[in-house]
Formats: C-alpha cells, structure tokens, sequence
C-alpha cells in the first residue's frame, strides 16, 4: 500500500536520490538513527518521490558512473531550485558540481579505502563535530574528482587525492563531499549526516516506532474496512512482526497460515505454534507440508532450482488452505524496505522477482487479493524495535534471520530428511553453545551447515567416513553489510568436539572466516 500523505505518518522526511551505490541504504539507516524518516528513490523516479514525500531535505548518493559517460544519471534539474538543502556524496558531488556549471575530471590519484582530510574551512555541516585545522579519518571511494567548482561553492575539507573532499555553498545550503559518510570506516559520518538531516534541513528528529505503530494500525483499519486478511507466516521475525500489528489493528479479521515445510531450525514450528495460538490467540492454520516439500526436492541439486520449487509449492499450498477459509479479500505479508528497494532495478523499472530468497513463487493472479504490506517501510533492524513495540517475546524478536527456503539452502546438493536432521542437530548444539557463552546477541546471524563432501576420520578404534560441517557467524548492525564474528579457538574446539560426538553423521568441523563489509550481503 502506498502512504498517501507521508507526513501524517512520519512527519518530516528526507528523500535519497540513489545513483547506483552499493550502500546506498546504509545512508538511510544513518538518516534514520537520527530520528529522521527518509525514502530512497531511483535518480529516474526521484522527481515523483520528491512530490509524494515533500521532502526538508535531498541526498544524491554515490554510484558507478562517470558524469563524463555519454547519458550517465543525472539529478532531476528542478531539485536545485527549490530552495531546500542537498546533500551530495561521491557521484553526487560530482553529478551536482557538473549540473551547477562545475568541471569533473579524470584523476590520477586515485582514492579507495581509508583516507585522512583536513578541515580548512567553518561548514553548518561541521556545527558542533569538526573544526579547521583538524584531521579526520574517512572512506573513499572514487577515480573521478571535481576540477572545477560552480560559483558560489567554496572548498571546506581536502584531502591529498581530493582537492574538493568536502565543498559547500552555505547560502544555498548545497553541501558535497567526495568520501561516503555512511560507512562505519567513515567514524564521525553518522554525526554528520545527523547534523545534515536535523539541523541543516531542520527536521524535528521525532521519528519514533511508537508513532509508527499508532499510524499504521490507522492504515491498516483504514485499507481493510471489515474486509479478511491472510496472512503466510514463515517462521521468521518479519511475518510474526507483521501478523501481530495486523491482529492488533483488526483482530479476528486476520487469519495466519503457516506452511511448515519441514526445513526449519529444530524446535522452531512449535515454537510458532504455540506463539500465535496460545499467547496471541490469532488463529492459526498450521499445514504439515513436509513429506510434500521432500519429496519434491528429491534429487535437485542445483540451489536456484531448490528455490523455485519451494518457493511455488509454498504459494501453492498456501493458495489452497486460503481458499478452503473463504471471504478472505487482503493477503498480508512481512515485505520489508530492502526488498522493495531490490525489487527496483537501477533504471526504475520492476524486476522480474524481488530476491530469489523471498518472493520467489510471485502472487498468483488467480488468488485475486489486494496486499497489506505493513512492514515495507523498514529495515530488518526497524522490525525488532517494532516486534518489542507490540510485545512479542525477546527469544522470537532477537532470533537470528533465517531465509525462506530454511535448512534447504544450507544443505549444498541433494536435501533429504536424514540430512536435514543432521543439520538441525548439529546447528541446535552449535546455537545453544552460542547462548551459553553470552554471545547471541552479540552475533547477527550464527548457523551451520552440512557441506557436500565426506571426510575420512578415526573415532576410536574405528575409521568413519562421515560429513562436513561448517559454521558460520557474522555480526551486522543493518543485516546489509557484515564481518566475521572472532569465536575463539576453545570455543569453536568445544562445538566441534559436541558435535562430532552427539551427531552421528558428521565427523569434520571446519569455521567459515569470510568477511564482507562493506557491501550488500548474503545470509547463506
């Protein structure tokens, strides 16, 4: 559903034109810690998001484009003329100089990674944070650099690869900087992104999920009338998030329906059960679809074709117990930001699927629903504050993500039932290690997984030829970029000496050491 008056649910606003940035929704996060609701807009659908939000305030993102390149994005000429402030960052800076009469240029020097700039000049963007002649760390990331600046800008920060790193025209309040401050390795990016979004464009900072919680369930009201919503729960925090401010905005007109397809985590179908059918009271279609899902996976390796069939059959299954309720005219789903973001490709126009993880199987025409999408103005971060706003357990609202396709997806080559209860106990041993240790909430995502190859061992007086298991743990504030979590040697040594002891089948531990930040990540 879109938001036909944004202000009344979030008041002040920010809108973030997106020029093709990897973390361009890391400077939404940013913007939001502040207390600042902000949106995100392809450079080619800006201008209708700027007339729907009516923004205080832009942000031009970075991107992977050259201004110089023959039809590269540009921002929507008219932003520059209504006399509110903009920010501008990497591309942007460069986008906006070139747009003001300004010279970019191809630069030999290069700036990638940690960069230090030096503070030469007074900015209202520095208000309480940085003063001339200071040095500051930041993140750069750029081969083009601006040249030339348009009349009126003056330079405040540099840095030796960027002559312009941060140029401002106070009087316009039109502010440019050529590093990304919504990174963590940018260690003061966040205050100035603060200082931007509350003081430079006067935003009251009010954004609350409290306030967001009362305008929803309006909205929801509003949308649904006395008319009967579905909704699918998956197990995960999103759909119960949605389900239960759904339920609290119209009660017995909302029913769940959850396809337990046999590839969740061990304990977790009962644990959903008895959520929504004894502490809530929801009602609650719970379908056994196990032998249903197995046997169709049978004999598919190939991970995107796993996907699929689990992504359709779920639709499938779902389409059938929606019809045997009847009168049902709404479908509820835990759609959140991200995905819609992601579900827009760089030129505006729809993709084919949102993430092949999610929405894979599509809503079927035949089902005939109108969607109630509560959630798809927040991140996954958002979700949690929401699901402890409405009351739902700290153990449900903190659970680690887990992706739609389940244990099927961490089972690489053919899923079966014998391997899917080898993985559920050998990831329950190394989750309940987790907690005894005081890490789990420290941890964004932890799980394991069964690899597809075998290893000769000695167990005893006795040879085995058994499985690999892998483990994995990452920490993420956003769940859009993540680095390893540091377990120690004795700690991974006791999950492994568990594991190998207590599940048979498995005879090899080994820890995955992978890192990625920043950038968008995958969560398998």
């Amino acid at each position: 559903m879109t938001v036909q008056d944004p202000a009344e649910v979030f008041g002040d606003t920010i809108l973030i034109v997106d020029f093709g940035s990897q973390v361009t929704q890391l400077i939404a996060r940013r913007v939001r810690e502040a207390g600042v609701y902000c949106e995100i807009a392809p450079f080619n659908a800006s201008a209708e998001a700027f007339e729907r939000l009516r923004p205080k305030g832009i942000i031009f993102s970075g991107g992977p484009s050259s201004v110089m390149w023959e039809d590269s994005p540009r921002a929507p000429q008219h932003f520059f003329d209504q006399k509110l402030p903009i920010l501008a960052i990497c591309y942007g800076q460069q986008t906006m100089a070139e747009q003001l009469g300004g010279r970019v240029a191809a630069s030999d020097n290069r700036e990638f990674g940690r960069a230090f700039i030096e503070v030469v000049g007074d900015s209202a963007l520095f208000d309480g944070l940085w003063s001339v002649g200071e040095q500051h760390q930041v993140w750069m990331s750029h081969g083009d650099r601006v040249e030339q600046l348009p009349e009126g800008f003056s330079i405040v920060a540099k840095s030796e690869g960027a002559p312009y790193a941060i140029a401002t025209d106070e009087a316009r309040r039109f502010y440019s900087m050529m590093f990304h401050p919504e990174v963590v390795h940018t260690p003061d990016g966040g205050k100035l992104l603060a200082n931007f979004a509350r003081h430079i464009c006067g935003s009251a900072g009010d954004w609350t999920m409290g306030a967001f919680r009362d305008a929803k369930i309006a909205e929801i009201r509003k949308q649904v009338g006395k008319g009967r919503v579905i909704c699918g729960l998956s197990g995960g925090v999103d759909s119960a998030v949605a389900a239960v401010l759904i339920h609290e905005a119209i009660g017995e007109q909302l029913t769940c329906v959850f396809v337990d397809h046999g590839l969740m985590r061990q304990g977790e179908a009962e644990q959903v059960v008895s959520l929504f059918r004894n502490s809530y009271n929801i009602p609650l279609v719970h379908v056994d679809a196990e032998e249903l899902f197995l046997s169709g996976l049978a004999g598919v390796t190939d991970p995107e074709k796993k996907r699929k069939f689990i992504g359709k059959t779920f639709i499938d299954v779902f389409d059938e117990e929606a019809g045997k309720i009847g009168g049902a005219n709404f479908l509820a789903q835990g759609t959140l930001y991200p995905d819609v973001i992601e579900s827009v490709s760089f030129t505006g126009g729809p993709s084919v699927t949102i993430k092949s993880h999610h929405n894979v199987g599509g809503l079927p025409e035949r089902m005939n629903m109108k969607l109630v999408e509560p959630l798809r103005e927040l991140f996954k971060d958002e979700v949690r504050v929401l699901g402890r706003e409405l009351g739902l357990p700290e153990a449900f609202v903190a659970r680690h993500p887990f992706p739609g396709p389940g244990l099927a997806i961490r089972i690489p080559g053919e899923v079966t039932k014998e391997r899917c209860d080898i993985l559920r106990k050998a990831d329950a041993i190394y989750l309940e290690e987790i907690r005894n240790a005081g890490l789990y909430d420290a941890i964004w995502q932890a799980f394991a997984v069964l690899l597809p190859v075998k290893t000769v061992g000695v167990m005893g007086d006795h040879r085995t030829y058994d499985s690999v298991c892998g483990l994995r743990a990452v920490t993420s504030v956003d769940g859009m970029t993540a680095d390893i979590y540091p377990l120690d040697a004795a700690f991974l040594s006791r999950c492994a000496t568990r594991i190998i002891n207590e599940v048979k089948g498995i005879n090899r531990v080994v820890y995955d050491y992978t890192s990625k930040p920043p950038g968008t990540i995958e969560w398998e």
